[in-house]
């Protein structure tokens, strides 16, 4: 496993290589070819630029916090937050001004410049913070409320400043003023940083999202490069910088989104050790404590009742040993690593060791099941056919999980044990299981079942 995640993130590391050299090989063009044009005035374009730069950030800002409120870690409360300035940053002093037709003024430029700084401040401090947050949404309330007015100091203060302001683009200089050369300095820092912080934490923990935002932060430092050593220009231009930043955030956008995806199953998957943890509590537990009282009852037994005695004993060791099989089976199916049809077709050579039961098991190879499907899916089967075993006396079942014409997702299990009726009886906690479980993944439940006929549940998955 280690020598996996060090290949992993060799993987990753010479990516990186590769991105900054091509990244890095053409910014040295363009600024050995200063003939050449690094910037379009398409006006259009670039407020579709920026439009989609905006909705990208506040995307990202909005995945973020949901995986905030799932995990709570302060990571994800400064990425929310960072993401949320960049966007709201975005809308107010680069969109909002130039609706009416009219350019950026001087105060809401520099306003824009500040706002971003402020959000990679936070950004590129997400990897280096630790530990989780026990106030939840509360504290992701309060630090967007934080940022939004930390915006609107901002704001106001460039305003109040507005006629020291320099300018900030020109057609005719070469070189952008030296107070906003210092500050596109400071975030292409700030880049870097993201850029290192990120791939470190990569290296130490093997997170997904931490490769996704260090190739994402590696983007908006070759974005931030571009706006410093070629000329700016004029809102209605755009240039280098404003592609790669679309791209950067495009980026950042797929790897929340993954992030989202991968808390939602680590989170089924807690829930599954949970329940297993319960099931070793009701079964193998019980049944290790029928095997320590049966060995206390042979030390004073003799006779008929020693022998009585030994006969249980070997009855409860061999239920304990079944049962500690199926836990030990259902926990790699919970990790989530086991390939889902092999851990069922154990399962099934588990439960009919014995020969008393007759197990067949048909799965149509182009059924797509997602993870936590899988998860439910299994654990339906597992139910039904411990059902069957224990209160059907049947010999014969059979599993069927396909798709039909229509492209509708099943899963059946069938038996030909003694069936029940199902108007006059009430289903166990078996049959309530498997409803609550179809449920969990939005799938439709049915039962058939009639004396002497066996018994028939489908569960009808989501298209």
């Amino acid at each position: 496993m280690q020598q996996d995640s060090r290949d992993v993130f060799q993987a990753f590391l010479w990516g990186q290589i590769l991105l900054f050299g091509l990244l890095g090989a053409s910014l040295s063009f363009f600024l050995s070819h200063r003939n050449l044009h690094t910037h379009w005035m398409l006006p259009e374009l670039g407020l579709v630029l920026q439009t989609a730069v905006t909705l990208a950030a506040g995307i990202v800002a909005l995945l973020a916090g949901v995986r905030f409120g799932v995990e709570g870690r302060r990571l994800d409360l400064l990425l929310c937050t960072g993401f949320l300035g960049a966007a709201l940053s975005n809308l107010a002093f680069s969109i909002a001004p130039v609706i009416g037709g009219q350019p950026v003024h001087r105060p809401e430029g520099w306003a824009g410049v500040a706002g971003r700084l402020f959000a990679w401040i936070l950004i590129a401090a997400a990897p280096f913070t630790s530990g989780r947050s026990k106030w939840g949404s509360r504290v992701l309330g309060n630090a967007c409320l934080a940022a939004c007015v930390m915006l609107l100091l901002i704001w106001t203060a460039f305003h109040s400043f507005a006629g020291a302001l320099p300018e900030l683009a020109s057609h005719e200089a070469n070189q952008p003023p030296p107070v906003l050369a210092g500050v596109l300095s400071a975030q292409a820092l700030l880049n870097l940083l993201a850029v290192v912080g990120f791939g470190l934490r990569f290296r130490e923990k093997g997170e997904d999202l931490d490769r996704w935002l260090a190739l994402g932060a590696t983007l908006m430092l070759f974005a931030s490069l571009h706006y410093l050593f070629t000329p700016l220009v004029s809102s209605d231009y755009v240039s280098q910088g404003d592609f790669l930043r679309v791209i950067a955030y495009g980026v950042l956008m797929v790897g929340a989104w993954r992030a989202i995806r991968f808390a939602e199953f680590g989170r089924a998957v807690a829930e599954e050790r949970a329940r297993v943890a319960r099931e070793i509590h009701d079964g193998l537990a019980q049944y290790l404590f029928a095997v320590a009282t049966h060995a206390t009852m042979l030390e004073t037994a003799d006779g008929a009742s020693r022998a009585e005695t030994i006969a249980n004993l070997k009855e409860a060791t061999t239920a304990a040993q079944q049962e500690a099989r199926f836990a030990v089976l259902a926990l790699s199916s919970a990790s989530g690593t086991a390939p889902f049809d092999a851990a069922l077709r154990r399962y099934i050579d588990f439960l009919t060791a014995d020969g008393k039961l007759e197990v067949e098991l048909d799965i149509d190879p182009d059924v797509w099941l997602a993870p936590d499907e899988q998860i439910e899916v299994f654990r339906i089967v597992q139910e039904g056919l411990g059902n069957v075993r224990k209160h059907a006396n049947a010999t014969r079942a059979e599993v069927v999980i396909g798709e039909r014409v229509d492209g509708e997702r099943f899963v059946s299990v069938r038996d030909d044990g003694e069936g029940f009726d199902g108007q006059a009886t009430a289903g166990g906690q078996g049959l309530k299981n498997i409803r609550s479980r179809a449920k969990s993944i939005d799938g439709g439940f049915s039962l058939t079942s009639k004396p002497g006929f066996g018994t028939a549940l489908e569960v009808v998955l989501r298209a």
